[in-house]
């Protein structure tokens, strides 16, 4: 198939989509708890990319959309460990004996995908690489639809999938959490961060004019009983007015 590039839209586009992201409330239980297995098993995760400079979350979000997060599965398409994959990709790993082990089989199917190869990590070119691990399929073919793989149980998705290898359905809804969500929900959690990968700057305290800092003032004068200058510069009246809403000041002021 067809490889989608790299491009500074395609990035925008990761970007604009995992910022307004919304998990569906319907589904936050099932998310949770697909986290907490997630983080059960993180120290497992973290040893097979050891040397692979990769994330180990990238593994955990792969491995629950190949195989359910199950360890006798192939990390490459959920075939049983017990024989070589029979599905796409086939016959790998190509050297060893089956049965492979989980660890066997993983570093195989993250190599075979070249993902070691990868020296950055942030948040676009990580849902671009995990969106290519599934295939391209939906960009090339069906446009109309964002892969499910990463977004599905969010307002990013409501239908439309491959229910087989190169058949299509309109009609057709994931019943499995996107592997987006699933990073959208671990950030939430504070178990991991994309801060630096956004090239946008967060709300602080400000000495001077901020980027966006209008628009953090125009926000917090749609409350009752709060009214701050709009002047970009989000300072003392700015953070009290944060503080009043969220319970804790701007980054960056005196007080904190």
């Amino acid at each position: 198939m067809a490889k989608v590039n790299y491009t500074k839209a395609l990035k925008k586009e990761y970007e604009d989509l995992f910022k307004n992201c919304e998990i569906k409330s319907s589904k936050f239980d099932e998310v949770d708890d697909l986290c907490t297995n997630i983080l059960n098993n993180k120290l497992r995760y973290e040893n097979v990319v050891a040397d692979l400079k990769i994330p180990w979350y990238v593994v955990a979000v792969i491995h629950n959309m190949e195989s359910s997060q199950k360890f006798d599965r192939h990390l490459h398409n959920g075939d049983s460990l017990e024989y070589r994959t029979t599905h796409i990709p086939a016959n790998r790993p190509a050297n060893g004996t089956p049965p492979f082990t989980w660890e066997q089989s993983a570093k195989d199917a993250l190599k075979y995908r070249k993902l070691h190869k990868i020296d950055n990590w942030d948040l676009t070119r990580t849902l671009y690489e995990i969106e290519g691990y599934n295939g391209w399929g939906y960009r090339l073919y069906h446009p109309h639809v964002l892969s499910p793989y990463l977004w599905s149980y969010s307002n990013n998705y409501i239908s439309g999938k491959y229910i087989a290898d190169g058949t299509w359905s309109n009609s057709a809804k994931s019943r499995q959490c996107g592997a987006a969500i699933l990073l959208r929900r671990l950030e939430e959690l504070g178990e991991i961060s994309f801060e630096k990968s956004i090239d946008k700057p967060i709300f602080v305290y400000a000495t001077g004019v901020v980027l966006y800092g209008e628009d953090l003032q125009r926000f917090v004068n749609k409350f009752d009983g709060i009214s701050v200058r709009v002047d970009g510069w989000p300072g003392q009246k700015t953070s009290d007015a944060v503080k009043k809403l969220f319970g804790f000041y701007l980054k960056g002021d005196p007080r904190v």
